[in-house]
C-alpha cells in the first residue's frame, strides 16, 4: 500500500529532474531516500531539503547492488546529455544496464514497485512521426550515441522480463527534451547552451541548418506526469511518452533565447553530430487516456524561469 508517509528511493536524485522529484516526493509527505554517485549530480540541487528528517541524502553508484527497505523506486541514474554520456560510454551503459539490474533486484527482494526512466532516444533518428509507444525504433547500435540509446533500451528489456518473470510491479516512462531550473550548464543541451551562450553575449552555435526539431517539455510538468505513472493502477505498466507534442525547430528556439535574454549574440552553424536525430516529437494519446496527463506549462514562460535560474548561477 502507498501511503503518504511511504519509503521511496530515488537513484539520481540529486540531478536535473531527480531534485525536482524529491521536492515534490517530501512535499507529499514521503520518506525519501536519494541516491546519486555525483558524476552529473549536484548537492546544491538538493540542499533545501538537507535539513528536513524525512529526506536522507547517500552516495552511491547504482552499478553495485544496494541493501535497503523501501516501498517504491524511482531509477533516473544515468547521465543525459550527449556530453557526459559519452565522456565515458562504458561506464554510461554499465549505469543504464548494471543499475537497472541491481535496482530491480532490490525492487524484487522487498516487493517493491519501481519506475524506469526511459528516454525517446530509444526511438533513434525515427522513421515516423510523431512517435508512437509502439514504434520499435531506428537506432545505430555502434554509433556515439549508442551507449545511451541501446543502454536504455536493454534497461526496458530487463525491466518487462522481471514483470513477465517475477510479476514485479513496473513502470516504464520514456522521457522527451524536458528543461528547467537546475539543469547543468554544461551539459551540451540545447537548451541550456542557448541560454548561457546568450547571457555570456556567446555565439549561440546550431548543429546544421537549425531545422531539425524537439518538443520541450518543462520540468514541473514532466515531474507530474512521472508521479501520476507510478500511481497509475489496473496493471498499466507502460512504456509511455512523456513530454510536450509542440515541435520547435532549433531556428526557432535560439530566437525566442535571444528575445527573452535580450542579448545580442550571433548565430554560427556548425556541423551535425553524428547520429543526432532529425525530428523529435511525442504522441502523448496513451498518456492523456491513462493518466489524464499532458503538459500546461507553454515554452516562452519556462524558459524565463530556466534564464533566470541560470542567470542566478552565472552570478555565482
Amino acid at each position: 500500500m502507498y501511503t503518504n508517509d511511504s519509503r521511496v528511493l530515488v537513484t539520481g536524485g540529486a540531478g536535473f529532474l531527480g531534485s525536482h522529484l524529491c521536492d515534490r516526493l517530501i512535499e507529499a509527505g514521503h520518506d525519501v531516500l536519494c541516491v546519486d554517485n555525483f558524476y552529473t549530480g549536484r548537492k546544491a540541487n538538493v540542499e533545501q531539503l538537507l535539513g528536513n528528517a524525512r529526506f536522507e541524502l547517500m552516495r552511491h553508484d547504482v552499478t553495485f547492488p544496494l541493501y535497503v527497505e523501501v516501498d517504491r523506486i524511482f531509477n533516473l541514474a544515468c547521465p543525459a546529455s550527449p556530453v557526459h554520456y559519452q565522456a565515458d560510454p562504458v561506464q554510461t551503459t554499465k549505469t543504464s544496464v548494471h543499475g537497472a539490474i541491481n535496482m530491480l533486484g532490490l525492487a524484487k527482494r522487498v516487493r517493491a514497485r519501481i519506475l524506469q526512466a526511459s528516454t525517446s532516444e530509444v526511438y533513434g533518428d525515427p522513421e515516423i512521426h510523431p512517435q508512437v509507444e509502439g514504434y520499435w525504433g531506428r537506432v545505430n547500435p555502434v554509433g556515439i550515441r549508442s551507449c545511451y540509446d541501446e543502454g536504455k533500451r536493454c534497461a526496458e528489456t530487463l525491466f518487462f522480463d522481471y514483470w513477465r518473470q517475477h510479476q514485479l510491479e513496473i513502470k516504464v516512462m520514456r522521457i522527451f527534451n524536458t528543461y528547467g531550473p537546475r539543469m547543468h550548464p554544461n551539459d551540451g543541451r540545447v537548451v541550456s547552451n542557448f541560454i548561457v551562450q546568450a547571457l555570456r553575449g556567446e555565439p549561440i552555435t546550431i548543429y546544421g541548418e537549425g531545422t531539425q526539431t524537439r518538443s520541450f517539455c518543462y520540468v514541473d510538468d514532466l515531474v507530474e506526469g512521472m508521479l501520476r505513472l507510478m500511481d497509475s493502477e489496473g496493471g498499466f505498466t507502460g512504456p509511455v511518452n512523456i513530454g510536450n507534442p509542440r515541435e520547435f525547430t532549433m531556428l526557432q528556439l535560439a530566437e525566442t533565447v535571444l528575445r527573452l535574454v535580450g542579448g545580442k549574440s550571433k548565430l554560427v552553424f556548425e556541423p551535425l553530430p553524428s547520429d543526432d536525430p532529425k525530428q523529435r516529437q511525442p504522441d502523448i494519446s496513451l498518456a492523456k487516456e491513462k493518466l489524464d496527463w499532458e503538459p500546461k506549462v507553454a515554452l516562452e514562460d519556462g524558459l524565463k524561469e530556466t534564464i533566470a535560474y541560470f542567470r542566478k548561477r552565472l552570478e555565482e
